[in-house]
C-alpha cells in the first residue's frame, strides 16, 4: 500500500466545515445543533448531500444515524467504518464531531481520487445524538447500534418540554422500529474515528497525530434535593432546610473526590445546578444536580463514586434535606483495537508524521463502536485544547492530515 499516493483536497474540506457551520440555532462564531431541530435537520441535509456528492450510497436508521457506503468488491465481507456526529451543544464550535464526518467524507474521496479499489465495503457513520443536549444521555445513536442501551429506556427518555424520542424522531421523518436500529453481528470489521483532540496535549508537544489506546469510561447522575422553602428574613438560620447548601456541598464533594480517587484520569463536574423557587428573597426549597463523573479505570471511578454518595447523604442529613440519587448512566471505558492503532502508526511513520498514542478522557461514539468492532481513534490537535466553544480551532494542516492518516489506515484495513 506504500505506493498508494493520496491527496486530500485540504481547501475543499475546510470550506465544506465553514459551510455547515453556518447551519446554526445562533448566530456565527457559536454552532448549535440540538437533536431533531430545525437546524439539526439542516445539517442532517446538508451532510446527506455532500455524501451523495461524494458517489457514496445513503441510507439511515430509524432513529436517523446516517451510512454512507463505498461498496467493496466483496459487498458481502464486513466493512471497514469511519464517522462522528455534527450535532452540537448550546455555544459550540465547528470541529467537534463535524472533522471526524466531512474529513471521512474527504478520506474516501481522496482514495478514489488516488484510483484505490477496496475489497470491503467502506462506510461513513453521522451518529445521531452524540451530544447529551436533548435527553441527558449522550451517544444515543451508537449506543442503539451496540445494543447498550435497551429499547424500553430510549422509549422511556424525554426531553425538558417532556417530548419521547418516538415522538421527536417521527416529527423529524424517521419511522420504523428501534429494534431494527442495533447493527448484525460481524457488521463492521474495523471501525476509525477522526476527531479533534478536545484536550491540549498534542498542541503542547507539537505533535499532530493521536492514536487513542484507552477511551476514559463516563457516568452521569441527576440529584434531587428536597428542603423547606420560607422568607428569607423570616426563616432563622438555625431552623433552615436550605436545598440549595446541602447541594452545594454535594458539588464540592464532588471535585474533592475526583481530585481524591488515586487516578490523574478521575474528572468529576457538575454541569447543572437549579434551584427553586429562584427567588433572591426566598430560601430554596428544590434543588437539581447532573453530576457528570468519568475515569479510565473503573476502581477508582467507582472511589469517587462512593465519596460523592456519602457526602450527599452526610449533608442532608445535616440539613433535614431529603435525597434522590438517581444513575442515568455508567458505561465502563473501551480500550483502542492494538491492530487497528499499529497500522495508523505506521501510516504516520510513512508519511513522516510524528504521533502518540494517548487516552482519550472525553467520550465519543467509538466507546460504544467498540463493543461491536476492533476500534480506535485519530486525533489532531485544538488550540489550547479548547471544545465545546465558539473558540474551537484546528488548523486545515492537521486537519488534512487526520484526513490522510484515516484514509491510508481506512485502504489497509479494507484489502
Amino acid at each position: 500500500m506504500s505506493e498508494l499516493k493520496i491527496s486530500v483536497d485540504k481547501a475543499g474540506l475546510e470550506r465544506r466545515l465553514k459551510e455547515l457551520a453556518l447551519i446554526s440555532e445562533a448566530p456565527a462564531p457559536v454552532v448549535t445543533r440540538v437533536l431533531f431541530s430545525e437546524a439539526d435537520l439542516r445539517g442532517r441535509r446538508y451532510v446527506r448531500k455532500a455524501a451523495e456528492d461524494a458517489g457514496l450510497r445513503v441510507r439511515e436508521d430509524a432513529v436517523g444515524n446516517l451510512f454512507a457506503r463505498w461498496e467493496g468488491s466483496e459487498p458481502d465481507l464486513p466493512a471497514v467504518g469511519s464517522g462522528s456526529h455534527t450535532d452540537a451543544i448550546p455555544n459550540a464550535g465547528l470541529y467537534d464531531g463535524v472533522v471526524g464526518v466531512l474529513g471521512a467524507f474527504e478520506a474516501l474521496a481522496a482514495l478514489r481520487r488516488s484510483g484505490f479499489k477496496p475489497r470491503r465495503s467502506l462506510e461513513v457513520v453521522m451518529f445521531t445524538a452524540e451530544e447529551p443536549t436533548r435527553f441527558g444521555l449522550g451517544c444515543l445513536g451508537s449506543r442503539l447500534m451496540a445494543g447498550t442501551i435497551s429499547v424500553e429506556k430510549a422509549q422511556a427518555l424525554r426531553d425538558p418540554e417532556g417530548r419521547t424520542l418516538d415522538e421527536l424522531r417521527a416529527a423529524a421523518g424517521y419511522s420504523g422500529s428501534l429494534e431494527s436500529v442495533r447493527l448484525p453481528n460481524g457488521y463492521y470489521h474495523s471501525f476509525v474515528e477522526l476527531h479533534i483532540e478536545q484536550g491540549p496535549i498534542l498542541e503542547r508537544q507539537g505533535i499532530p497525530i493521536g492514536l487513542v489506546e484507552h477511551i476514559a469510561g463516563p457516568s452521569s447522575y441527576r440529584v434531587t434535593l428536597h428542603g423547606e422553602g420560607g422568607h428569607a428574613g423570616a426563616v432563622l438560620m438555625p431552623v433552615r432546610h436550605d436545598a440549595l447548601l446541602a447541594g452545594a456541598e454535594i458539588a464540592l464533594a464532588v471535585e474533592r473526590a475526583a481530585l481524591g480517587s488515586g487516578s490523574p484520569d478521575t474528572v468529576g463536574t457538575v454541569g447543572v445546578f437549579r434551584v427553586e423557587p429562584g427567588a433572591v428573597n426566598s430560601v430554596p426549597f428544590k434543588a437539581y444536580l447532573e453530576i457528570d463523573l468519568r475515569d479510565s479505570r473503573l476502581d477508582t471511578r467507582a472511589k469517587a463514586l462512593a465519596e460523592i454518595r456519602a457526602a450527599a447523604e452526610t449533608a442532608c442529613r445535616q440539613r433535614g434535606v431529603t435525597l434522590d440519587f438517581e444513575e442515568i448512566n455508567a458505561d465502563p471505558p473501551a480500550a483502542g483495537d492494538q491492530k487497528t492503532i499499529a497500522i495508523a502508526e505506521k501510516v504516520c511513520a510513512e508519511l513522516g508524521l510524528k504521533s502518540l498514542r494517548m487516552v482519550s478522557r472525553a467520550y465519543h461514539d467509538s466507546l460504544f463502536m467498540a463493543r461491536v468492532s476492533p476500534t480506535t481513534m485519530i486525533f489532531i490537535p485544538c488550540r489550547n485544547g479548547w471544545s465545546h466553544r465558539p473558540e474551537e480551532f484546528a488548523t486545515a494542516e492537521h486537519i488534512a492530515s487526520g484526513a490522510e492518516v484515516l484514509a491510508h489506515t481506512m485502504a489497509r484495513l479494507a484489502v
